[in-house]
């Protein structure tokens, strides 16, 4: 019977690995202003998802930041815009932007941050954009975030 429970047990703790694997995802950005992904499928069985930047290479912050910022594509590009002018202090984003639906801080070469987004509040039938907000790495640093079954 205890090898029975165990048995439960170690499917249960690995049925919830699996989907806290599904429900996460890590994007790496680097000194060459690109992401190494241009496309995350979020499964709309996630009550929340969890996108950890990782920033690969060796400049500061000031230099070559680089943050992960979710928007309606219809949005995105005046979402990083707008924030532009309001400097690295504020991640290059309005502040209490309601266009914005996740977003990291910038960050630099070495360092991590992460965001979570609400799942439940996001559309399948809408489009979104990610993208780097930092000055002129909007053209280069963009992809899609997709709701799927």
């Amino acid at each position: 019977m205890k090898a029975y429970l165990t048995a439960i047990f170690l499917t249960f703790v690995s049925s919830a690995s699996l989907a806290n694997e599904k429900c996460q995802t890590t994007i790496e950005s680097n000194d060459a202003m690109s992401f190494n992904k241009s496309e995350i499928k979020v499964p709309a069985s996630c009550d929340t998802f969890t996108v950890t930047l990782k920033h690969t290479g060796s400049l500061p912050a000031n230099v070559m930041g680089h943050n992960w910022v979710l928007a309606t594509k219809a949005q995105a590009q005046t979402v990083a815009s707008d924030g532009w002018s309001e400097g690295l202090d504020n991640n290059y984003l309005k502040n209490n932007d309601e266009r914005v639906i996740a977003a990291t801080k910038i960050i630099g070469g070495g360092e991590t941050t992460s965001t979570q987004i609400s799942v439940a509040e996001l559309n399948k039938t809408e489009d979104y954009q990610f993208f780097c907000s930092f000055p002129g790495h909007y053209a280069m640093m963009q992809g899609s975030l997709k709701i799927v079954n």
